[in-house]
């Protein structure tokens, strides 16, 4: 996550989006008959514990330099995330003919990124089969802080498991895909850079979109998920912002996906723009939500290695990883598949 000196910024199946949601559409749930219910379960135990672990592992070692924004260590961080959808059969956007975009350097220096190199953003691709229009966005920033005095700063928790949970999640996706089941709503995969620096890919992106933003519905950001913070240490939680901002009926779903899931506490305390952490404006989904998209950003709160060269793949809790990957995915499920689009209704 962008770090600011000063703060200006059991598989249990989901059989319903809610009582609120049922009142007013009972066949509105993606989840409303038992062939969709056997396919979500069959995609949602993609979710595995040792591939989460396997991924972090390589995306945060020494041997990709701290992933700083146009460096070499995240171009290789990058190789390995296009290996990984090619491996799966999950492509790129046609539009855009493969899976990079690329941020110039002269982009971000306009925009206080100094003399940042030439990066990427990654973008791998899950059309839709009836609503191939209509676009879920689920992000995260793959670089990280880099090398400091010979020092590899790994950035495990920050963005390594939002980039590893992306990645599970296309695999669960693609898996209901291949059985006939994939989404009927488009799944963009977005890994963006330049996150550490000023939000730059993200803000990139949403300059330069690749399927227009008036036909993007949600964006649900990932940005650190394999950690806990002081507040909540042992506990089953995970932070949520931004989820009622823009539409009454995100929070709402999520909140029945996730209980109906690992039921983990969902921590509001961050939800509030005027909050004294801004953490609203500070992650990639604030790229989205400033062109009235909805977002919901999961994050795990601030810990005492975060942007420290101590945070490790060692630390990781890998089960609250796992539990906190199945919640956006089950999330991300539920936005693609029900019937009518979530509302913009909030401003």
């Amino acid at each position: 996550m962008k770090k600011i000196l000063i703060p200006i910024l059991s598989v249990i199946v989901l059989t319903s989006c809610g009582n609120s949601i049922r009142s007013n559409n009972e066949q509105n749930s993606s989840l409303s008959n038992s062939k969709s219910e056997k396919s979500f379960s069959k995609a949602y135990q993609q979710i595995k514990f040792n591939d989460l672990k396997k991924n972090l592992y390589i995306i945060a070692s020494d041997e990709m330099e701290g992933r700083d924004t146009g460096s070499p260590g995240q171009k290789k961080a990058g190789e390995y995330i296009v290996k990984f959808y090619k491996d799966l059969g999950i492509s790129f956007p046609e539009k855009l003919g493969s899976y990079y975009q690329k941020v110039p350097s002269s982009y971000m220096k306009k925009r206080g990124g100094g003399n940042l190199p030439d990066s990427e953003n990654i973008l791998a691709f899950i059309e839709g089969s009836e609503k191939p229009e209509e676009i879920i966005v689920v992000s995260a920033h793959y670089d990280h802080v880099g090398t400091k005095n010979g020092v590899v700063y790994n950035g495990a928790d920050d963005d390594g498991s939002g980039t590893v949970a992306v990645m599970q999640i296309a695999k669960a996706f693609q898996k209901a895909k291949k059985k006939g089941n994939g989404p009927k709503r488009s799944i963009l995969f977005l890994h963006v850079t330049g996150e550490e620096h000023g939000l730059f890919g993200s803000e990139y992106y949403s300059d330069n979109p690749v399927f227009p933003l008036v036909n993007t519905v949600a964006d649900l950001n990932i940005d650190m998920i394999g950690r806990d913070d002081f507040a909540n240490r042992g506990k089953n939680y995970v932070y949520v912002i931004g989820s009622e901002m823009l539409s009454s009926e995100l929070k709402t779903i999520n909140e029945a996906a996730n209980k109906k899931t690992n039921n983990l506490e969902l921590n509001y305390r961050y939800d509030d723009p005027k909050d004294p952490d801004r953490l609203y404006y500070r992650s990639d989904h604030y790229n989205f939500a400033k062109h009235g998209i909805p977002v919901a950003f999961f994050f795990d709160g601030i810990h005492e290695d975060y942007h420290q060269p101590t945070d490790d793949v060692e630390k990781i809790d890998f089960n609250l990883l796992q539990k906190r990957t199945q919640l956006v995915f089950t999330t991300a499920w539920e936005l693609a598949n029900r019937e009518a689009r979530i509302v913009v209704d909030k401003k």
